[in-house]
């Protein structure tokens, strides 16, 4: 049990947070192209980014009814609140653990 919570400290869940980080810069920078987010690979990306998004959204409204910073504050959140409050969460189970 050690041993996964270390391997998960110290492969799996960076990994795993990076990917998704890039799922959602590739989401929020196709939403400047028009149509792609309707192509089957916009389908899918917002299939795995849209619920994490739409927490921020019903919280920011856009600025001038246009411009949507939910997304960016998002982003930001994941990788400065989340991925090292959840390298921290691993570290305490690895410490109960061992």
């Amino acid at each position: 049990m050690a041993e996964f919570l270390l391997q998960l400290h110290n492969v799996y869940l960076p990994w795993l947070l990076q990917i998704y980080s890039w799922i959602l810069i590739i989401y929020i920078l196709m939403s400047w192209v028009p149509n792609v987010r309707e192509s089957q690979i916009g389908i899918i990306l917002g299939k795995i980014a849209e619920p994490y998004l739409s927490v921020f959204r019903r919280f920011i409204p856009p600025i001038g009814g246009m411009l949507d910073i939910s997304p960016i504050v998002a982003f930001f959140v994941l990788n400065y609140l989340v991925a090292p409050g959840a390298l921290y969460l691993v570290e305490l189970l690895y410490g109960l653990v061992v």
